[in-house]
């Protein structure tokens, strides 16, 4: 009797929220290892949902349905494209008692209609609030709630450590809602080219198709991650999974409830990893930490006192392993706030206080261009330091920013794209707004454009 009791109040003290213990140990005996995570199920299941998102998708159909046509006619005369409606499944997480649901951000781009199914099997039609690529985050709110929803209560993600038991909850393959156990087998990922802000919870918790969006919760039944994507090389679970720490989730989770609208500081400063022999030089033990490579004239970096060639490994308190960790540990600060960083400098230490600022984008000259012309439809930017750095672009960069480009016009059928920038026109340096509108407006008989894409310098010829 008083060892049944005994592992009574040690599965109570495991498991329950309410009487976690603070410090982590592994399972004494086998007893222990029976044990269940079923009260931990119970209380965050009913918090995450199956999220159905609806697209219309551009198919091309062969007038002889044959794929011999297919290979020798291509799109014409023989061919149209027809809208098609198609369906992507996903999962997401109630953050709110109104409705508000976190999911990522691919799960519902470029959806016309999205509902979501609670683990009861009601389904709601929901609004998109706020979509953000640069997490890969998205927040919806039911519409028209008829009552209080569970929600999933928030962990600090910076507490997990590596072998922490956690459990992944979501929709794998639309199969309905499942659980998968496993141990956050890495922290910090960079690398991983899914998002901007790169610092994803690793784990070996089954994560496949489907489970985009649902909660990785802690051995508290609070969440401490989305998930997000997988490393696989069949389409099914490799034991590799990753999610977006849920205090980069919690950001979004605000921003979407206080009015969807997010405000990001700018640093003002572009870094660059360590090698071993780069960490020599700089007299640094460890290849550890952001190397200042650039700075804004009058940014907050620079008014800050930071240079190039400083390195830094901190920021209030909390490791900069590389200059990933510094964009999500700024990514989390709210626009002045004021952080203490801290820095290498000579061999030497300093603790430089800095400033958050929102980036200088506004008044930014912009131009659309229209008329008889190639580049009708295309709307341009000057390159503001924040902008050009948003490109990959050092701050001193010259040329046009192609912001936007009208669907069937000109410009789109020229080949332009959004993000290219101009750098010249017919032999023209293109360094401002006023002389790209004056080039573009011509009719001369033929363009040659040399424009950067992705990192890559392209020169093209084309009729006028």
């Amino acid at each position: 009797m008083l060892r049944a009791l005994s592992l009574v109040v040690v599965a109570l003290l495991s498991i329950s929220p309410a009487l976690a213990q603070t410090e982590r140990r592994v399972p004494l005996d086998a007893e222990e290892i029976r044990l269940s995570y079923a009260p931990v199920v119970r209380e965050v299941a009913p918090a995450v949902v199956n999220v159905y998102a609806t697209r219309i998708t551009q198919q091309r159909q062969s007038m002889f349905g044959d794929p011999f046509f297919d290979q020798f006619f291509g799109r014409s005369p023989f061919f149209d494209t027809r809208p098609q409606e198609s369906q992507s499944l996903g999962s997401g997480v109630i953050v709110g008692e109104d409705g508000l649901i976190l999911t990522n951000n691919h799960v519902v781009e470029g959806a016309i209609d999205i509902r979501i199914a609670t683990m009861d099997g009601r389904e709601y039609p929901v609004d998109l609030v706020l979509a953000d690529g640069a997490t890969d985050l998205a927040a919806l709110a039911i519409r028209n709630p008829d009552r209080t929803f569970p929600v999933a209560q928030f962990a600090d993600s910076d507490r997990l450590e590596v072998g922490d038991l956690v459990l992944a909850i979501g929709n794998p393959f639309g199969v309905g809602q499942t659980v998968t156990s496993g141990i956050v087998s890495a922290l910090a990922r960079t690398g991983v080219g899914i998002t901007d802000y790169q610092f994803f919870i690793q784990t070996d918790a089954a994560i496949n198709p489907g489970n985009s969006g649902g909660a990785l919760v802690d051995m508290d039944g609070r969440l401490v991650g989305i998930n997000t994507a997988l490393f696989t090389r069949s389409g099914g679970s490799q034991g590799i999974g990753f999610a977006i720490p849920s205090n980069m989730a919690r950001v979004i989770a605000t921003a979407a409830a206080s009015g969807g609208e997010i405000v990001r500081p700018w640093f003002g400063a572009t870094f660059q990893s360590l090698d071993s022999d780069l960490a020599a030089g700089l007299g640094l033990d460890l290849p550890r930490g952001a190397l200042i490579t650039d700075i804004a004239q009058d940014g907050p970096a620079a008014r800050a006192g930071l240079r190039s060639g400083d390195v830094i490994v901190g920021i209030d308190g909390l490791a900069v392993q590389d200059p990933e960790a510094l964009y999500y540990r700024i990514g989390l600060l709210p626009v002045d706030s004021t952080v203490a960083l801290d820095v290498r400098r000579g061999g030497q230490s300093f603790i430089i206080d800095l400033l958050l600022e929102t980036a200088p984008s506004n008044g930014a000259r912009q131009a659309v261009i229209s008329g008889d012309t190639r580049f009708a439809g295309v709307t341009v930017s000057e390159l503001t330091p924040a902008l050009a750095q948003s490109f990959g672009l050092g701050f001193s960069a010259t040329g046009v920013a192609i912001i936007e480009v009208a669907p069937a016009s000109p410009a789109q059928r020229l080949g332009l794209r959004e993000g290219d920038i101009i750098l010249n026109l017919n032999g023209t340096e293109i360094r401002d707004i006023e002389t790209f509108e004056s080039l573009a407006s011509q009719r001369p008989r033929g363009w040659q454009i040399t424009l950067q894409r992705g990192g890559r310098i392209i020169r093209s010829f084309v009729s006028g």
